[in-house]
Formats: structure tokens, C-alpha cells, sequence
């Protein structure tokens, strides 16, 4: 038995990259035209978040949770399964994802984006537009098929990352149940690239982190303006 030292990240890949981006070739001739309904779902969530409406975080969640639901069941457990023994366990967890939104966001209403810091509002809703528009773009970019892209809504990474994003501006604590499932599927995403030698491992992780780190922003804003309140206060009583 060789060594643990010895294995590499590709040691563990159960398929090859032409089987995979086949597997994602027949899968986007299969399902078409869904793709274009993947992308319109993006725009409307663009859209909600730039509107800043009340009641708009429900059709956002209820939206969110049609896409990973569809990736749930379309994606991991009719097709990766076939080359994957892991996907019905992804399918899974996405079904879980979906089931969380819809019972957290859109029946008990206790997801609330905020929206009111407008430098992480415009990170957001940037990020989630990129990943909506421009991540199918990657895939010519990278050197393959225009048949191979991956579109959000309809796939796993762009849906994941998207989702980080917009939901990186939920309030409290309940952010962090709704992002643990994309993120870890962010990780688990650009590991398996990175195993393929695929360029857009590092874009994967680094899109998730940056939308994850939204609320760290908004934190250190907040921080900032107490800060700047306190020293305007204490200038205006300097005998205190």
C-alpha cells in the first residue's frame, strides 16, 4: 500500500476532465431551453435586489430555492451520479438548501437582506450579476465548448456562487445556516477543478470568499460609524 504522503489531489478525481465536461455537454443539450429560464430567474434576482422593496426578500428566497432544487435533482442525481458516487449525497444537501429557503425565507419571512450600506449592496448585487451574465463566458474563455458552459440556475457553481452573494447581506446570525451549504459546495467545486487542472478553480473560491465577506464589510462600516460618532461627540463636549 502506498504511502499517504504520496497521493495527490488528482489521485482522488473518480473521472476524467473530458468525462466530465461531456457529462455537462449532454446535460445541457438535454435540459434546453432551461438555460434561458436559469438566466431570466438571475436578472429578476438582480433586479429585486437593486429595487430594495418589502417583500422582495421572498420571491428572492423562493427563487433561489426553484434553482437549487432543479440543480438537485436535474444536475447531481440524474447525471453527476452516473460518473460520481457522491452526487446522490450533493443532490441531497441541495434539496436541503431549497427546503431551508423556502421554510426560513419564504414561510416564516425571517430572511432580511440589507441593502442600506451601499457599498456592500453594490459587491452583492455585482458579484451575483457577473455570476449570472458573465459566468457561462468562462467557458470559451478556458479554452472549451460553448456547449460545455455553465449557467446559473441550471448548474452547480454559478448557482452556488450567486447565492453566497445575495444571501452574504441576510441579517443576523441565519446567514451563516443559509451559507453553509453553497459554500461548502464552493469548496468541494474548486477542489474537484483543481484536480482537472481547470483555471477556474481559484475564480470559484475566490468569488464565494469575496461574497462571503460581505458581512465583514458591513461590520466594519458600523464600526466606523460609531467610531466617527463617538469622536464627533467627544469634540463637541471636550469638558467631559
Amino acid at each position: 500500500m502506498s504511502e499517504w504522503w504520496t497521493y495527490r489531489l488528482t489521485s482522488f478525481l473518480l473521472f476524467s476532465p473530458h468525462t466530465y465536461y461531456r457529462l455537462l455537454e449532454l446535460y445541457n443539450a438535454a435540459i434546453w431551453p432551461a438555460q434561458i429560464a436559469g438566466v431570466a430567474i438571475g436578472v429578476a434576482i438582480v433586479t429585486l435586489l437593486m429595487a430594495k422593496r418589502e417583500g422582495n426578500e421572498r420571491i428572492i428566497v423562493v427563487l433561489l430555492s426553484g434553482c437549487w432544487l432543479w440543480v438537485a435533482w436535474s444536475f447531481h442525481y440524474q447525471r453527476y451520479a452516473q460518473i460520481n458516487w457522491a452526487a446522490p449525497w450533493f443532490a441531497a444537501a441541495f434539496a436541503a438548501q431549497a427546503l431551508f429557503l423556502l421554510i426560513l425565507g419564504a414561510v416564516a419571512n425571517r430572511v432580511v437582506l440589507e441593502r442600506d450600506n451601499a457599498c456592500n449592496a453594490r459587491i452583492a448585487i455585482s458579484l451575483t450579476t457577473f455570476t449570472v451574465i458573465g459566468y457561462p463566458l468562462l467557458a470559451p474563455l478556458a479554452g472549451r465548448a460553448w456547449v460545455t458552459a455553465e449557467i446559473f440556475g441550471v448548474a452547480a457553481d454559478p448557482t452556488a456562487i450567486a447565492t453566497v452573494a445575495t444571501l452574504a447581506l441576510a441579517r443576523g446570525r441565519l446567514r451563516w445556516l443559509l451559507l453553509a451549504v453553497p459554500l461548502l459546495w464552493c469548496a468541494i467545486a474548486a477542489l474537484t477543478l483543481g484536480a482537472m487542472s481547470e483555471r477556474l478553480a481559484a475564480l470559484v473560491l475566490v468569488g464565494a470568499t469575496a461574497a462571503a465577506l460581505v458581512p465583514a464589510l458591513r461590520g466594519n462600516a458600523i464600526h466606523r460609524d460609531r467610531l466617527g460618532t463617538s469622536r464627533m461627540a467627544a469634540r463637541a463636549n471636550p469638558e467631559e
